[in-house]
């Protein structure tokens, strides 16, 4: 069994202990010690890395083996258990200093202790209580139960929180039964027997729990929820604190200058200068639309008036086949002014774009032989050239990888058409 270190002091950061056994496991070496201040990964909070000896601890494990079939359950202080540390390199059996990689500790630290302190406002203030909790590696989160949460939950819970904090209470480490904890008081039973391990927050909350803790509250220094979502019949917040906080604080607060001076205003204005600036990309959007159809109007009847001057059905009382590759023209804009031309007369159009490698073809319904299709004829045309696409048999659309391609893909479509 591996004495906890981390159970009486999260403080530590570095300790002796003797190496019990060091086992190859792929490419690493499973080593079990007969101490250990490394906090293996349980109940939400992820695993300490550092180092014992020269070698570097890449992950740490419970292995829970309880002999009486006990559940397992991190908050016990008195399982037959070990813990595996897997290590980058072999180490010999005896004597061995471990040393905590500290600001991953002290962060894991902040943001635990702080979720005691956030679960605990939500049940203080409104009876939610905390299902699950997960620390994550920029946020953290806790899964409430409840029938909703408004903003105001948030803010009040964020509010009573900090309070806590800044009041700086103290953390302590409680033994004791079950029993012994819930005539205590704690926020959650729990049914395993034996002794437990409790977190206590003077006058504020008191918490079965396995995990390593500030010492007070003080050490979290802010919390910050971030995100609220529904996640089935459970409400997930997000949450960062201590020095993830003050990052946070400080990301949001160089993103809002950066907006501020993006659109020369004041911090506090930002919001109503991307107000602003969206309905001035609306209207200008909405103009560039119209804009864009009068001119797909124009060019359509310009084409036609071309086409019809020079060029005549490839059948008798056929249609005309309009073939144009246009310099410069998006898919939106081809498809545009398809529809304009085979809605002015009766009109085969296979557009493309020299710049884009876009291709359209469209037809006015009926211009074709009923067993034509224009999905099958593009796919046809534009395959030798790479291109991907389809369709229906009144409209199709695709893509050439090589926009040089166009105006040879249309003339074999042009082609396909005549039977030539």
């Amino acid at each position: 069994m591996t004495e906890r270190l981390y159970y009486r002091d999260s403080f530590q950061k570095e300790f002796e202990a003797n190496v019990v056994s060091c086992e190859r496991d792929g490419e690493r070496w499973k080593v079990i010690l007969d101490r250990t201040a490394f906090y293996p990964s349980s109940g939400g909070q992820p695993h300490d890395t550092g180092r014992l000896g020269a070698a570097e601890v890449l992950e740490v494990v419970d292995d829970l083996h309880d002999p009486t079939g006990a559940a397992k359950n991190a908050t016990g202080a008195d399982t037959h258990d070990e813990i595996v540390h897997y290590t980058s390199a072999e180490l010999p059996p005896g004597p061995v200093v471990g040393k905590i990689d500290w600001p991953r500790r002290i962060d894991h630290m902040q943001q635990h202790t702080a979720q005691h302190l956030l679960s605990a406002a939500f049940v203080e203030l409104f009876g939610f209580q905390t299902k699950s909790f997960h620390l994550g590696t920029v946020t953290s989160s806790i899964d409430i139960e409840a029938p909703s949460i408004q903003p105001k939950h948030l803010e009040a819970a964020e509010r009573r929180t900090n309070e806590i904090i800044f009041e700086d209470r103290e953390v302590l480490v409680r033994f004791g039964s079950a029993q012994e904890l819930a005539e205590a008081g704690i926020r959650k039973t729990v049914e395993r027997q034996g002794v437990l391990r409790a977190i206590d927050i003077a006058e504020f909350d008191r918490q079965p729990c396995g995990g390593t803790h500030l010492a007070r509250t003080g050490q979290a220094g802010l919390l910050l929820i971030r995100k609220l979502e529904r996640r089935r019949d459970l409400w997930r917040i997000e949450y960062v604190a201590g020095y993830r906080a003050l990052n946070a604080a400080r990301s949001d607060f160089a993103t809002l200058t950066q907006a501020a001076a993006v659109l020369t205003c004041a911090l506090a204005d930002v919001p109503a200068g991307i107000s602003k600036w969206q309905e001035e990309r609306r209207a200008a959007q909405s103009g560039a639309k119209k804009m864009e159809d009068r001119l797909a109007q124009l060019e359509a009847r310009d084409l036609l008036a071309q086409h019809g001057a020079r060029s005549a059905p490839a059948e008798p009382n056929g249609p005309f086949v309009i073939a144009v590759v246009l310099e410069e023209a998006s898919a939106n804009y081809l498809g545009l002014l398809a529809a304009k031309l085979v809605a002015e007369s009766k009109v085969v159009a296979l557009l493309a774009s020299r710049a884009g490698g876009h291709v359209v073809f469209a037809q006015t319904p009926g211009a074709l032989p009923p067993t034509a299709d224009l999905g099958s004829l593009l796919r046809e045309s534009i395959q030798k050239y790479g291109g991907k696409g389809g369709g229906n048999r009144n409209f199709a659309q695709g893509s050439l990888p090589n926009p040089a391609d166009a105006p040879a893909a249309l003339e074999q479509t042009e082609h396909l058409l005549s039977g030539s």
